[in-house]
Order: structure tokens, then C-alpha cells, then sequence
């Protein structure tokens, strides 16, 4: 049966008749914000536009968002697909984080199956107070399907996220799981600084020359640490471009599951929360100016703050570490994530799974 969404150009509205550079795209917005997901590509985010001051915080690539069947790549990339057709954004990432990995005999690319590939969508509510869809999708290399319901309501900044996850299999599955939202220009500057509840900090082991940091230290405190120098570093902090350095640290311990990237200068931010218990750890990913060779070449100025199950990147690693998480033969795993746009403050103490920010 054809559908069709209502013309309503007032309180919520959705539709998923929208089509951009050749992919079926998702369009929800209440009064305050505006969300575009892009249902042939991994159910990414696009936009998140906070409407007040007409900013959206999603970072784009310098490499644009490309119709995979209208781009064909140089030659296949031992990773996977994913690089090729990163355009910034927030992707899902599942069910493996980082780099490529074979288990149980799939060989799985980079950050997973579900990011690059087509999802389902039905509007579920459509009315003026209230919107949801649901998108759903199946792995292929794997027996998982993923259910994820989608909502706003009226004179709210947030996108209210439940989701899950399913084990279609008759075997024990190890996965990770997890949010890659990437900030950008020009919300990101040298005014941002970042909140996290978190208590302990390590340096991915395999930290580039343009970090700043030690690859492979730990540290039990955030945001203050120290340098490869010795000397005290505020990972909280955000450089300029000029700064041109590159950072992937995992912030764990957390007391609660929440983050917030707040540009001072503007006074406006974006910050979500979620259940720890499902995402124990955040991945903070940066590049300031300091990503050479592929794929940035020293073009990117970029933030990422990642709810995650597992940690280090890459499953192997995280096998290593026993930090996957295991579904049983038909068990299934539920939990919800907020986004949410706010203005207003300088630094924020708290982000309620209703959406409402705690700050100053």
C-alpha cells in the first residue's frame, strides 16, 4: 500500500518521502530541532539542526555523502567500504567497532555490517505532539537484527532513541555495539569544551605522531592528565585547527552515561545520555588539524564523542580485553539514548534521560 505523510507544516512532523543525492532519506523536526536520517546508508544521522540558532552539529567529511551505486571505488580497501563512503555524521555502529576482524569464520570491515547498508523504515506516530518511526535492518555476516524506534516530541531539542538488538542465531554471539556522533565546524572551535562523568582515561595504544598523548597510558582521573612530556593536559579542552594534533582516547568509570560538547563563545551544545550499563565506556575521537596521510591529508577539524560497549578499538583487541558483550542463541538486548540540543550555559553537570540539561 502506497503511504503517504500528512502536509503538516506546524508542531512534529515527519516523512520518509524525502530522497537526496539518491538515497531515501528520513525527515523529523518539532519546533526546535530538525533530524535527517539517511535510510539507504546505515540509518546515519545527517543533520541535527538546533532551528534557534540555525546550527547543526553534526561534522561533515571532506570526502561528501556518495550514492554507492553511482561510485565506483579505485580498488576494494582491505578494511571494508566504510572510509569510502564516510561522510561525517552519526552512524550506528554495530556489531563490531573499529578495525576489520574475522570471527567464526565472517570476515567483518571496518566498524561493522550496518553502518553501509540499507534499513527499513514505518512511520509508527504522526501527530502534531508526537512522531516515531521504526527502522529496522538484518546483518549479513552475521545472525542479528536490530530494531530501532526513532521520536520527538512538541517543544522538546531532543531525538529520544530505543533500541533492539536481537541474536537470530543458534550460538553464543560476541559484539560491540555502539553511537559514532562526529561533531564539526562551525559548532566545534577553541571555545568548546567538553563534560563527561567520566573517572579513568586511556590512550588508544596505537596513538599517531601528531597525538599529544602517551599510546597506551591510563590515567585515573578526567579530564586532567598528563601529556607524552609529563606535563598536565586537560582532555577536556579543544584546540583550533592550528593545533594540528590527533587524539583517540576511551574515557571509562563513567558515574553516569552522559556527554555534553559545549561551544562557550556561542553558549549552545549538544550532548547525549544513555544507559552505562549497556555503554560503559566513550570513545573520544579528534582531529584537529592533525590527521595526515589518508584519509584526511590535515583537512579535518573534528570532534567525536562515542557510547560504546567495549574497549579497545577493534574486536580482536576487545576479545583480548573480554570487554565484547555476549548474546545467548534468541536472546535479545534492549536499552534508549537522547540527543539533545541546548543553549544557554558555559558547562553542563548533568543530561537527564527525558532530555532536560543540567548546567551552568
Amino acid at each position: 500500500m502506497e503511504h503517504y505523510t500528512h502536509d503538516r507544516n506546524w508542531g512534529c512532523r515527519i516523512s520518509d518521502e524525502h530522497v537526496f543525492r539518491g538515497l531515501r532519506a528520513l525527515v523529523m523536526e518539532n519546533e526546535l530541532i530538525r533530524v535527517t536520517v539517511l535510510l539507504d546508508k546505515g540509518s546515519d544521522i545527517y543533520e541535527f539542526l538546533y532551528k534557534k540558532t540555525d546550527t547543526d552539529f553534526m561534522w561533515r567529511s571532506p570526502n561528501p555523502l556518495r550514492d554507492p551505486r553511482a561510485f565506483e571505488p579505485t580498488s576494494m580497501r582491505a578494511d571494508g567500504s566504510f572510509m569510502d563512503y564516510y561522510h561525517g555524521g552519526w552512524q550506528e555502529i554495530f556489531p563490531g567497532c573499529g578495525a576489520r576482524y574475522s570471527y567464526k569464520g565472517a570476515e567483518i570491515g571496518q566498524h561493522g555490517e550496518v553502518s553501509t547498508i540499507p534499513w527499513n523504515c514505518r512511520i509508527a506516530t504522526d501527530s502534531p505532539g508526537e512522531i516515531e518511526a521504526v527502522l529496522t535492518v538484518r546483518t549479513y555476516r552475521t545472525p542479528f537484527y536490530i530494531e530501532k524506534k526513532l521520536r520527538m516530541v512538541s517543544g522538546v531539542a531532543a531525538l529520544f532513541i530505543s533500541e533492539t538488538v536481537v541474536n537470530e542465531g543458534r550460538e553464543e554471539m560476541d559484539f560491540m555495539w555502539g553511537h559514532h556522533p562526529a561533531l564539526g565546524y562551525p559548532f566545534i572551535d577553541e571555545t568548546c569544551r567538553i563534560d563527561v562523568p567520566a573517572t579513568k582515561v586511556e590512550v588508544h595504544s596505537e596513538s599517531g605522531v601528531t597525538s599529544r598523548l602517551k599510546p597506551g597510558a591510563s590515567f585515573e582521573s578526567f579530564p586532567i592528565i598528563k601529556d607524552k612530556e609529563g606535563r598536565v593536559f586537560d582532555l577536556s579542552a579543544v584546540p583550533s585547527a592550528e593545533a594540528a594534533t590527533a587524539e583517540m582516547c576511551y574515557l571509562m568509570g563513567l558515574r553516569e552515561g552522559w556527554f555534553a560538547a559545549t561551544n562557550q563563545g556561542k553558549r549552545i551544545g549538544f550532548g547525549m545520555s544513555w544507559d552505562k550499563e549497556v555503554f560503559p565506556v566513550v570513545w573520544l575521537w579528534e582531529v584537529f588539524g592533525g590527521g595526515f596521510g589518508y584519509p584526511w591529508y590535515g583537512r579535518t577539524y573534528n570532534l567525536a564523542l562515542e557510547p560504546m560497549t567495549s574497549w579497545p578499538g577493534g574486536m580482536a583487541n576487545a576479545l583480548a580485553r573480554g570487554t565484547t558483550r555476549k548474546i545467548g542463541p534468541l536472546e535479545s538486548i534492549s536499552t534508549s539514548l537522547t540527543a539533545v540540543a541546548y543553549d544557554g550555559l558555559m558547562s553542563v553537570k548533568r543530561i537527564a534521560p527525558d532530555g532536560k540539561v543540567e548546567g551552568e
